[in-house]
C-alpha cells in the first residue's frame, strides 16, 4: 500500500454540521522515523465531544484545526515499527483520528489485549466511554447502596455504563433516552429499573412517576429541558456529574428554569473532562475491563462501514440515531 485514506475538516459548522464541513483525501504512506510506529486503523470512534472541537471557541482543548485530520480515538493494528516498544502485529489504541493508517511516536499509543475483550470495545466499554462513565459515577456521584441514579443519554456509550456501574453498587436507576426501543433495552437487557421516553411528551410527569422518591445523583450527558426536569427532581444533597450538552451542541438555546433548586436542595454540581484525570484511568479501566471480559457488564455498538461513512455516522451521532457506541469499521 502507497497511499492510505484521511478525512480533514474543511470548514467551520454554521449552526448544524453538514458533511460538507469534512473532505476526504488520499495521502501517501510516510517513511518512518526512529521511534515511529504505523498504525492501520481497524475502528474509528465517533464521539459528542468532536462536535465542540469542530468550533473556533475557548474550551478546555484546542480547537481541531482546519485542512487536518479530524480528532478521535481509534484501535487498530501495528504493520510497521522503528520503535523497541512496539512490534508488528501489535493491537493498539490511540488517537489517530478519522484516517485509515496513521504514524505516532508512542507516547500516546496503548498495546492492548484483543484475545479476550473484542478490538472494538477499548474505544467504548473499555476505552473514553467507559472510563467516562465510571470516574462521573464513581467520583463525583459516589453513589450509596439504596439510592435513585438518572442517567440521561441512557442508551448512548456512556448512559448505559454509568447504569450498569449504578445498579452492580446497589442503586435504582432511571435511565431518559428518545423512543420506546432504547428505552425497553435499557430495562430489559440492561437491568434499569425504569426508563423514561423523553420524545413521549410526558417528560416531568413520567420522571415524578420513575423516581417518586426524588433523585439522589444525575449524570448529565444531555443538557436542556431534560435536564432542567431532572432537577426538580432532586432529593437534598445530590450531587450532579456533567459529562456532556448534546442538546445544545449545534448552539441551541438550552434554558435552565429550575436553578433555585440548586440552593434550595443544596446540590453539588460539576463539569468533569475525563481526560484531565489520567491517574485514575488504571484503575477505572481494571474494572471496566474486568467486567466487560466476565459478562456482567453488557454494550452495544452501531457500526458504519468505511471511512468515507464517518461524516454521516457523526451527523447520526449528533441526533441520537446510534444505538451504544458509534463506531466506523475500515477493516
Amino acid at each position: 500500500m502507497t497511499s492510505y485514506q484521511q478525512i480533514v475538516l474543511a470548514s467551520r459548522p454554521q449552526g448544524v454540521v453538514s458533511v460538507d464541513n469534512f473532505r476526504l483525501e488520499s495521502v501517501p504512506v510516510p517513511t518512518l522515523k526512529d521511534g515511529e510506529v504505523l498504525v492501520r486503523n481497524h475502528y474509528l470512534s465517533l464521539d459528542p465531544y468532536m462536535r465542540m472541537r469542530m468550533e473556533d471557541v475557548k474550551s478546555y482543548a484546542a480547537p481541531q484545526a482546519l485542512d487536518e485530520v479530524m480528532i478521535g480515538g481509534t484501535a487498530g493494528e501495528v504493520v510497521a515499527s522503528k520503535n523497541p516498544k512496539f512490534a508488528v502485529g501489535d493491537k493498539v489504541v490511540g488517537m489517530l483520528g478519522w484516517s485509515e493508517m496513521g504514524v505516532s511516536d508512542g507516547v500516546l499509543l496503548k498495546k492492548v489485549d484483543a484475545s479476550v475483550i473484542p478490538l472494538s470495545a477499548y474505544l467504548g466499554a473499555v476505552g473514553m466511554p467507559g472510563m467516562t462513565a465510571w470516574y462521573g459515577l464513581t467520583q463525583i456521584i459516589q453513589p450509596k447502596a439504596g439510592e435513585t441514579i438518572a442517567v440521561s443519554a441512557a442508551s448512548g456509550a456512556v448512559g448505559t455504563a454509568v447504569g450498569q456501574l449504578a445498579k452492580l453498587r446497589g442503586c435504582r436507576v432511571i435511565g431518559i433516552a428518545g423512543g420506546k426501543e432504547k428505552c425497553d433495552y435499557v430495562v430489559n437487557e440492561l437491568g434499569f429499573d425504569a426508563c423514561v421516553d423523553y420524545k413521549a411528551g410526558n417528560l416531568r410527569k413520567d420522571l415524578k412517576a420513575a423516581a417518586p422518591e426524588g433523585i439522589d445523583g444525575l449524570f448529565e450527558n444531555v443538557g436542556g429541558e431534560v435536564m432542567d426536569a431532572v432537577l426538580a427532581r432532586m432529593n437534598p444533597f445530590g450531587r450532579v456529574a456533567l459529562c456532556g450538552l448534546i442538546s445544545g451542541y449545534d448552539g441551541e438555546p438550552m434554558p435552565i428554569y429550575n436553578t433555585r433548586v440548586m440552593l434550595s436542595m443544596r446540590l453539588t454540581l460539576r463539569g468533569f473532562i475525563v481526560s484531565e484525570h489520567m491517574d485514575l484511568w488504571p484503575q477505572g479501566l481494571g474494572e471496566m475491563g474486568s467486567l466487560v471480559a466476565t459478562g456482567k457488564l453488557k454494550y452495544r455498538e452501531t457500526v458504519a462501514e468505511g471511512l468515507a461513512a464517518a461524516p454521516q455516522a457523526f451527523l447520526g451521532l449528533l441526533v441520537g440515531k446510534n444505538f451504544g457506541k458509534q463506531l466506523v469499521k475500515l477493516i
